[in-house]
């Protein structure tokens, strides 16, 4: 029986693939399987992987005729896995020895739904511990739980879907495909999605997946028109908690999440070039103007000093 598919899309990945792939054939177990999904990767990542996989016991490699996306290709790999559990992992990161087989063993042990865990940072030479915002550990806990409160981050505000291990009828019950057509941000409306519709999860201070930073082709590094996908990501978020029966209690968070990667945005106009800051600060304008305008006040005030600045004067420009 699998019990593990970790899914692991690959889009010109080439230079860091070879210890991706080494850390996994440290992390072989026969319960594992590996289903690399290249997304029509141009600068030799395809090849690599047809002629390395052959040695990754539990390793099975699909390939997208174009190049679809993270999201969708994600799904891609969902779709074909076998396992009571599912895991991710991207194609430029890597994992600690007998990760995965912990991995299973605590997800068991804890018997939730999902389990969230801290990740390394990897800059250059340099290692440093992100840990999920959430203070109790190795408990199963109620995941609408890591939601709030709105004034500082949470488990929802820690999107990464690869620091992590997820039980089979969350794909059921349609909680972890991604939106296909998001190209950036995919993994925040996601995360949220989990939050609201799964029964139980748990966080751990396990570490072993090892998180690459700095990267010049990155799509958190690109400024191009794949980055202004954050809008319908979070106007995603928006109506699922607008569809819920605690909306009330959750739309401050979300609202104030929503704020916060606006002037995010906005901080980073100068690194577009010419039309394409004009177009960014177009759509920052009409995301406020579909947002709650009193509510978008309220959270405005409760914002520190710059940010207060850069969302009064985007309602305002949005008036």
């Amino acid at each position: 029986m699998i019990k593990l598919s970790v899914v692991v899309p690959c889009f010109n990945v080439a230079e860091f693939l070879p210890e991706t792939i080494r850390s996994l054939a440290r992390n072989t177990d026969p319960r594992i399987e590996y289903l690399f999904v290249d997304d029509a990767s141009q600068d030799g990542t395809a090849a690599l992987l047809e002629a390395e996989l052959d040695h990754l016991p539990g390793a099975r490699l699909i390939k997208n005729s174009l190049n679809r996306g993270l999201a969708a290709t994600r799904n891609v790999g969902l779709d074909a896995a076998r396992g009571e559990h599912l895991a991710f992992l991207d194609g430029d990161d890597f994992v600690a020895p007998g990760y995965y087989t912990e991995l299973v063993a605590t997800i068991e042990r804890l018997a939730v739904d999902f389990v969230r865990t801290d990740h390394v940072r990897v800059l250059g030479r340099r290692r440093t511990i992100d840990r999920v915002p959430y203070g109790p550990r190795s408990r199963p806990r109620d995941p609408r739980s890591g939601i709030l409160p709105d004034d500082r981050n949470t488990s929802v505000d820690y999107p990464f879907a690869w620091a992590g291990i997820y039980h089979r009828r969350l794909a059921d019950a349609g909680l972890l495909h991604f939106t296909p057509g998001l190209r950036t941000c995919e993994d925040r409306p996601w995360n949220w999605r989990l939050h609201l519709g799964a029964d139980s999860f748990a966080v751990v201070g396990l570490l072993g997946v090892f998180y690459r930073r700095g990267i010049t082709s990155s799509l958190s590094q690109v400024t191009d028109t794949r980055q202004f996908d954050f809008v319908p990501a979070f106007d995603q978020i928006l109506a699922d908690v607008a569809a819920d029966p605690e909306c009330e209690l959750l739309l401050p968070k979300a609202l104030r999440s929503y704020a916060a990667i606006l002037c995010h945005h906005l901080r980073r106009l100068d690194s577009y070039a010419p039309p394409l800051d004009a177009a960014l600060r177009t759509l920052c304008e009409q995301a406020a103007r579909r947002l709650p305008r009193e509510e978008l006040i309220k959270t405005a005030q409760t914002l520190d000093p710059d940010r207060r600045r850069q969302l009064s004067e985007l309602i305002g420009a949005a008036a």
